[in-house]
């Protein structure tokens, strides 16, 4: 089993979405497993059906969250090198075929979130950055072609 990275942030985010799927969602697909169940005969009740249903979805993500959270290791920032490319980064990037500047934060891949520009440290992308400093110019092996960022700076 590996361990999973993650940030103090992303840890709270995964602990307070198995409390919501143990304490909220879990109660709330039980009371609609005893209202189909109440309606009679359940071999031919749809909504009972789609009740435990729901409810085995629900057990299974709970058994995931509760796994990746025994396995994480929390990332303090203080210490990882500051000036390098590691999980928890911030680093502005210039895509030189272009001329774009953007940003993105390096995360674990249970964190990522790409509309909120934050990329897996196991992403190509995340994989070129690993270890850069600011200044050095990185390749990203994409389909249709090769990529190439400029690291213009690195925060926390």
């Amino acid at each position: 089993m590996e361990n999973i990275y993650l940030s103090r942030k992303g840890y709270e985010k995964l602990t307070e979405e198995l409390e919501n799927l143990k304490m909220v969602k879990r109660r709330g697909l039980s009371k609609a497993i005893e209202e189909a169940r109440a309606q009679g005969d359940i071999s031919e009740n749809a909504e009972y059906d789609a009740a435990k249903e729901a409810q085995a979805l629900n057990e299974k993500k709970i058994a995931e969250l509760e796994d990746k959270l025994s396995r994480s290791r929390i990332i303090d920032d203080e210490d990882i090198p500051k000036d390098k490319v590691f999980i928890g980064a911030k680093v502005k990037l210039k895509d030189l075929a272009l001329g774009e500047e953007f940003e993105y934060t390096i995360v674990a891949e249970e964190e990522a979130n790409f509309d909120e520009g934050k990329i897996s440290l196991s992403s190509p992308v995340g994989q070129a950055l690993l270890g850069r400093k600011e200044e050095e110019i990185v390749e990203v092996k994409a389909p249709s072609r090769i990529l190439k960022y400029k690291i213009l700076k690195i925060s926390r």
